[in-house]
């Protein structure tokens, strides 16, 4: 009769046989790489000895190709469960030292299996993709093995944060879970997504292109926006995925885990020097922020893409809030296609998981020019509109300096839901510009006048006073409040206490159609 001892020692055998992956020579080569394996960046990410491995004895099943006489511990993938500041999150990281972390028919089945566990729990789910792709041996079934992660990825939108950290090629069918996800890492020099890499591109146009150029981390998170974060080494994103971890709460049921924060005077003195009077002249609208918010907490999203709105989460006394920035020292600060997909989809994030939204306004419209209308501004610039008409979260607006035409409407006006609604002294809301406002309604008089330049300047003055200033807008309900910039930390602060137990629902159906 076998003794259990036996049988316990050939368990942590076998075990001890999957932890290695691909063996020590395919482990020393990820090395080599700057890369780590599947279970070391598993160790970083969570609570130290909080792991728990779900269905490590899996392995592929195909008998084709020569594939029956090569084994694949795990099948090229570790999924589990375990703890990230001290609260349940789910995961899978692919280990590309088998099969490549390539996504096979068994593989992609341990990956539905604790996504569907992560949303039955109420818990985020993360993916450390490391893969070649799909498992080209395994034909079809590899296929509908990317459908069924898709599938929940679309499914569980909205329900459980979702976040995407990509440590390595990420090609094809590969690409599309991370893009359905909240967030998506990457790290520079190792991490690349691309629908077709650079050798299919050569082959099929002519264009010879590297890798890191085609789809790396920069690529991503300047260019194509496809990426929100990039970390110089895997160490650092693993830790910023904590960092964003603890703004968020585990599922759209949930509010934001609240910290306690330090004690601090919230009157802000140095506000009223940071903002040029001169409408036109330029600032950093993170100088306003970094006044306004909790010291060091405001996180910002997609910090390199469209660079003319600052997107970001951050603490007002220990509460998540998410702010949307017109960001005037960038094209004016005014919007166009790629800040109006950035800040719309950020809106629709923090709505989901029940974060206020605070929109930090100065804006001189919607950005004019041929490109930009016939690349389709004015469907891009109704997601802003939808996005804020649609949220039910607390939602609150202050007007810095400049609020002009339709986009002083799509930037969280009382129009289409704002909560309360603050402009500072100085701020001018209008149609447009005293400047080009003038231009238009007193052309004949500055045309006929004997000093059309001072005539010019006086009827620009007359327009700002009687138009453009908060008190005409205030006087019609649409701002609640004209507040001195020093107070604007305090307002906000009291703002969001009494909109804690805002309670906001929209009409039944099925969904809306955003114009996408």
């Amino acid at each position: 009769m076998t003794d259990i001892y036996e049988k316990i020692n050939d368990l942590y055998d076998r075990r001890r046989e999957i932890e290695l992956g691909g063996g020590d020579e395919r482990i020393d080569k990820q090395h080599e790489k700057g890369k780590l394996t599947a279970r070391e960046r598993i160790d970083l990410l969570v609570d130290q000895g909080t792991f728990v491995e779900l269905n490590p004895f899996i392995e592929h099943r195909s008998t084709d190709f020569g594939l029956e006489n090569q084994k694949g511990p795990g099948d090229g993938v570790v999924t589990g469960y375990g703890k990230v500041n001290g609260r349940p999150i789910y995961l899978f990281s692919q280990d590309f030292t088998v099969f490549g972390g390539a996504l096979g028919e068994m593989h992609a089945q341990k990956i539905a299996n604790v996504m569907d566990l992560a949303a039955k729990n109420g818990a985020p789910f993360i993916g450390l993709n490391d893969s070649g792709g799909a498992r080209i041996q395994e034909g079809v079934v590899s296929l509908d093995g990317y459908g069924q992660i898709f599938y929940r990825n679309a499914i569980f939108s909205g329900v459980i944060p979702q976040i995407s950290v990509i440590m390595g090629p990420c090609a094809g069918g590969a690409v599309y879970s991370p893009a359905i996800t909240d967030f998506v890492f990457m790290v520079e020099k190792t991490s690349q997504m691309f629908i077709t890499g650079p050798k299919v591109i050569e082959t099929v146009t002519g264009e010879k292109i590297s890798a890191e150029d085609l789809g790396g981390a920069r690529v991503h998170n300047s260019i194509s926006g496809n990426a929100h974060f990039q970390n110089e080494t895997e160490e650092e994103t693993l830790l910023a995925v904590r960092n964003l971890l603890s703004y968020l709460p585990q599922n759209y049921e949930e509010k934001p885990p609240r910290l306690e924060a330090d004690a601090e005077d919230d009157y802000r003195p140095d506000l009223t020097d940071l903002i040029p009077f001169d409408a036109i002249r330029p600032y950093d609208v993170r100088t306003v922020i970094e006044q306004v918010v909790d010291n060091d907490s405001f996180l910002e999203v997609q910090k390199d893409f469209a660079r003319n709105i600052v997107i970001g989460l951050a603490r007002i006394k220990g509460e998540t809030v998410g702010l949307v920035c017109n960001q005037p020292k960038v094209m004016a600060g005014g919007l166009d296609i790629d800040s109006s997909d950035k800040a719309s989809r950020f809106i629709r994030f923090c709505d989901s998981f029940n974060i206020p939204i605070i929109t930090f306004e100065d804006v001189t419209g919607f950005f004019p020019g041929i490109k930009q209308e016939h690349g389709g501004i004015i469907r891009h610039g109704a997601k802003i509109l939808y996005a804020y008409s649609e949220a039910t979260v607390p939602k609150l607006t202050v007007i810095l300096r400049k609020a002009y035409g339709g986009a002083y409407v799509a930037l969280n006006s009382k129009s289409i839901g704002a909560d309360l609604v603050f402009a500072w002294p100085n701020a001018e809301i209008a149609v447009m510009g005293p400047q080009g406002a003038a231009n238009i309604i007193f052309a004949r008089e500055i045309q006929n006048s004997e000093n059309p330049e001072a005539t010019r300047e006086a009827k620009i003055n007359e327009y700002r006073e009687k138009f453009a200033n908060p008190y005409v807008a205030a006087s019609r309900g649409m701002v609640d409040d004209v507040i001195d910039p020093r107070d604007t930390r305090i307002k906000l602060i009291q703002a969001l206490e009494m909109l804690r137990t805002k309670k906001e629902t929209r009409p039944g159906k099925k969904h809306g159609n955003i114009p996408l």
